[in-house]
């Protein structure tokens, strides 16, 4: 110990050596203290007596023993004969009050001189950004993909007619490739960029404790290049999900990072900036329909598509999906509100369940918040409006949109469901009750819609009519008066298209037809058959008719 030490703690003992000392004064005058007036008798002190034939020790200033200052008889047996006066005192008040202030000062001179622990000293390299990196990197995946792409030589036909039982086909190739991906859901639904899973045959994830498990594509939007998967999990097993930071939450020049998987070498992190909040990357001098993408200058390299760009608080703020080539520290990212804007598509009851609930929720970090709501459909029905904002659903408050849609599709076609809606002040209880898709968009509301019975295309009847694909639909009826009879639609004909798109069945092309309204203008792609004498064959055009 050293000197200084030493000299405190002489110091301390000799002063609580003199509040014993004055504590024991105190405690002396209380009890000597008498009243001074009253017929109150005060007899004479008594010698000490004797306990067992042993004296008893006198230790106060009339002979008193310990037992008779604590108002106890020589042997503890009872009261002492000698009358007490305590309470009778003017001055017991502020002597009692002034022990009170006495203990309370050694107890916390004692307490403030006692030995403290040392904290331990913080490490200085875990910042903010290490911080961040913690909190996200077990949500970062790295995604596998096998694609099978089956070859056809040209002489295969030829070559099997000759050679019969004893040719074989070339197998097929099989082509691999890498990318990144980030855990949005307990659940295990992942996020990541469209063209890292496209056409894939097979796609796996590896977990950031080196587990790899099968993962299923859900769905994807090509505009935005973002994708859905499904990890396979067993007996219920929950994964660590990203935070999502809010839309356009950001600032230039603050810091992000980027993770995932470049060049296939793993986990990696990368530092930079946020350059830029609107930016549009090119592509082979063309620009992509994506726009505001996010620019940094953290690496992005191929292999980190489909990764996370988060902030310091470990929000996800991006999706990286380019890097550009032809200069140093220029990557892109999706920003969240883009990616939020394709998980208000994927995560509806009609993509995930096709159950008809006809309301558009925002998604992200906020509150669940009614965007749009479908003329006609269950939610219009219940009375939900926009901007409505969505509290309980059967009682329960979901955390985000993959919780809503989760509670409101379980069992949602056979019962109720009961929602808890507010707009301002105003907190209202609502029931819906979904119906399933193909009950309401069928060939009975295209038909309604335009006049025209519509068939799903097979194979047996591509075949006949010599395509090589089956996508499409047959016409089998046409309305007499209808507007497809006003332009001249017939039985057989092909329908290809509508406005452009390909819808893959009938309920999707109903759900085209029912968005337009009465009198507006559809287009119907089209493969006409044509017949003259021995000779077939099939003109492609197109036509326009109202619906009704």
């Amino acid at each position: 110990m050293s000197q200084t030490s030493r000299s405190s703690g002489n110091l301390l003992g000799r002063w609580n050596e003199s509040v014993a000392v004055q504590l024991v004064n105190a405690l002396r005058l209380v009890l000597r203290t008498q009243p001074r007036s009253g017929n109150v008798a005060v007899p004479q002190a008594s010698p000490p007596a004797s306990c067992g034939g042993v004296p008893a020790p006198s230790i106060g200033s009339r002979g008193e023993t310990p037992r008779e200052l604590a108002g106890e008889d020589a042997c503890g047996t009872g009261a002492s004969a000698r009358p007490r006066h305590l309470g009778t005192s003017p001055f017991l008040r502020p002597l009692l009050l002034l022990l009170v202030s006495l203990l309370t000062s050694a107890a916390q001179t004692h307490a403030a001189a006692a030995p403290t622990k040392p904290a331990p000293e913080a490490d200085l390299r875990r910042d903010a950004v290490v911080v961040a990196i913690e909190q996200v990197l077990p949500a970062v995946v790295n995604i596998g993909t096998e694609t099978i792409v089956e070859t056809r030589d040209a002489f295969d036909d030829l070559l099997r007619e000759f050679w019969g039982p004893y040719y074989r086909r070339r197998p097929p190739d099989r082509q691999y490739s890498l990318g990144s991906g980030v855990i949005i859901d307990e659940d295990g639904y992942v996020l990541t960029n469209l063209h890292v899973v496209r056409r894939a045959s097979r796609v796996w994830v590896k977990l950031a404790d080196g587990r790899e498990l099968e993962a299923q594509p859900v769905k994807g939007k090509t505009s935005t290049d973002v994708a859905l998967l499904k990890i396979v999990s067993k007996n219920g097993e929950k994964f660590k999900p990203v935070k999502f930071a809010t839309d356009d939450d950001l600032l230039l020049g603050e810091t992000v990072i980027a993770l995932g998987n470049p060049f296939g070498l793993g986990g990696s992190v990368s530092r930079g900036i946020l350059s830029s909040k609107e930016r549009r990357a090119p592509k082979d001098g063309e620009a992509l329909d994506v726009s505001n993408w996010l620019q940094t200058d953290a690496a992005i390299n191929p292999g980190n598509s489909g990764g996370p760009l988060v902030n310091l608080r470990g929000e996800l703020i991006g999706i990286n999906v380019a890097v550009y080539r032809e200069a140093q520290g220029i990557g892109f990212a999706i920003p969240i509100k883009r990616v939020n804007e394709a998980l208000s598509e994927f995560f509806t009851p009609e993509a995930m369940r096709a159950l008809w609930f006809g309301a558009r929720v925002k998604s992200g970090g906020g509150p669940l918040i009614i965007q749009q709501v479908q003329d006609g459909s269950p939610a219009h029905r219940a009375g939900l409006r926009t901007n409505e904002v969505i509290l309980q659903v059967n009682g329960h408050a979901p955390k985000n949109l993959i919780e809503f849609n989760r509670e409101l599709t379980a069992n949602a076609d056979r019962k109720d469901v009961t929602l808890v809606v507010q707009r301002g002040y105003d907190r209202r209880t609502v029931t819906v009750r979904l119906l399933q898709e193909r009950d309401f968009f069928n060939a009975a509301l295209i038909r309604q819609k335009t006049g025209i019975t519509l068939q799903e295309m097979t194979a047996e009847i591509a075949a006949q009519y010599g395509l090589r694909t089956a996508s499409g639909f047959v016409i089998i009826a046409v309305e007499k008066g209808s507007p497809a009879a006003l332009a001249e639609l017939q039985p057989y004909f092909l329908v290809q298209g509508i406005d452009g798109l390909v819808p893959p069945n009938l309920v999707e092309a109903a759900k085209l037809l029912h968005a337009k309204k009465t009198d507006a203008t559809v287009r119907l792609d089209l493969i006409v058959p044509w017949r003259r004498g021995n000779l077939t064959g099939y003109r492609e055009g197109a036509i326009e008719l109202k619906v009704r």
